[in-house]
C-alpha cells in the first residue's frame, strides 16, 4: 500500500511541483492580459469601468496625434535597430571566426554591454550625448569651437540617440548568436569550397550566410521583441522628450495610465502592441513547428 502510494507520488512530483508555478503565472499573466483586453473595451479613464463600450477607446486612440507620433518613431528605431545590430553583428561575428588569439576577450568585451540594464545603458548615454557634459562640450574643450551635436535636444533628431544606445548593447548579442551559427556550419563544406577555388567572400555569401537563415530569423524575432517593448531606454534616454518627440507604443501606454488617466485609452494601445508582438512571433512558432514535424 505505502509502495502503490509513494510510487503514485513520484509519478506526480513534476506535476505537484510546476503546478503552483503555472497556476500563479496562469493568473497574473494571462488573467491580467484578459482583464486589459476587457478594460480596453470599455469607457474606463481614471479608474476602472466595467461598463462595455465597444470600440471607443480604439477610435479614440486612433484620434491622438501623439499615438501617430509613438508609431512613426516605433517604425524609425525598429528598422534601425534591428537593421544596423544585425549588420555589426554578422561583421563581428565574421571576424571573431577567423580564429584570432583574442577572441575570448574581443567576445566578452562586445557581449558585455548586454549585460547591463537598458536603464543603466540609457543613463550612460544620456551623460555622452548631453550637449553641456558628453562629446559636445569635450570637443569644443579641445578647441572646436563650432562644433555641435545637439542631438539628445532635438526634436527632429533625438529617436536616433535611442538607436544608437540600442544598438551598442545589443548588438554582441546579435554578434554571439551569429558566431554560433558559424562555428556550427560542416568544415567538409568549406574546404571542398576552397578545392573548387571559392575564395572567402563567395564562401560567405553563397554557403555560410544562406545556411543561417534559421539564425537570421531568431535574431529579427528578439530584436523586433526588444524594440517593441522598449520602454526603460527611451525613459532613462530622453524621457520621452523633448517634448513626446521620442514617444514609443510603451511610454504612451505609461504616459496615459498613469499621467493623464486614460486607462482605456493606455489598454487600447497594450492590445496593439500584444496584436503587434503575436504578428511577429505566431508565424515563427508556426514555422518552427512545422519543420520540427517534417
Amino acid at each position: 500500500m505505502l509502495t502503490a502510494i509513494s510510487r503514485a507520488i513520484e509519478r506526480r512530483l513534476p506535476l505537484m511541483v510546476v503546478s503552483p508555478l503555472f497556476a500563479v503565472s496562469l493568473f497574473f499573466v494571462y488573467g491580467f492580459i484578459a482583464w486589459t483586453g476587457y478594460i480596453s473595451l470599455t469607457g474606463s479613464r481614471m479608474m476602472p469601468s466595467y461598463d462595455f463600450a465597444g470600440l471607443l477607446q480604439y477610435e479614440r486612440l486612433w484620434d491622438t496625434p501623439r499615438w501617430y507620433v509613438a508609431l512613426k518613431n516605433l517604425f524609425v528605431f525598429s528598422g534601425l535597430f534591428i537593421g544596423i545590430s544585425m549588420a555589426l553583428g554578422v561583421f563581428l561575428a565574421i571576424l571573431l571566426d577567423q580564429r584570432i588569439r583574442v577572441e575570448g576577450a574581443i567576445r566578452t568585451i562586445y557581449l558585455y554591454p548586454m549585460a547591463l540594464s537598458f536603464i543603466v545603458t540609457g543613463t550612460v548615454w544620456k551623460w555622452i550625448l548631453n550637449p553641456g557634459l558628453g562629446i559636445e562640450k569635450v570637443m569644443r574643450d579641445w578647441g572646436f569651437e563650432n562644433f555641435t551635436f545637439d542631438w539628445l535636444v532635438n526634436p527632429d533628431f533625438a529617436i536616433y540617440t535611442v538607436v544608437i544606445a540600442g544598438v551598442w548593447q545589443s548588438s554582441g548579442y546579435a554578434m554571439a548568436l551569429f558566431l554560433a551559427g558559424l562555428r556550427s556550419v560542416d568544415d567538409e563544406i568549406l574546404k571542398a569550397a576552397a578545392i573548387d577555388g571559392a575564395g572567402p567572400w563567395r564562401v560567405y555569401t553563397r554557403i555560410v550566410l544562406p545556411s543561417l537563415r534559421p539564425v537570421f530569423l531568431s535574431v529579427v524575432i528578439i530584436l523586433a521583441h526588444l524594440a517593441i517593448k522598449s520602454f526603460d531606454l527611451v525613459v532613462a534616454l530622453t524621457g520621452g522628450g523633448p517634448g513626446y518627440a521620442t514617444d514609443m507604443p510603451a511610454t504612451f501606454m505609461y504616459a496615459f495610465a498613469f499621467q493623464r488617466s486614460e486607462l482605456g485609452v493606455a489598454a487600447a494601445s497594450a492590445v496593439m502592441m500584444l496584436m503587434t508582438i503575436c504578428a511577429i512571433i505566431v508565424p515563427y512558432l508556426y514555422s518552427e513547428l512545422r519543420g520540427a514535424r517534417k
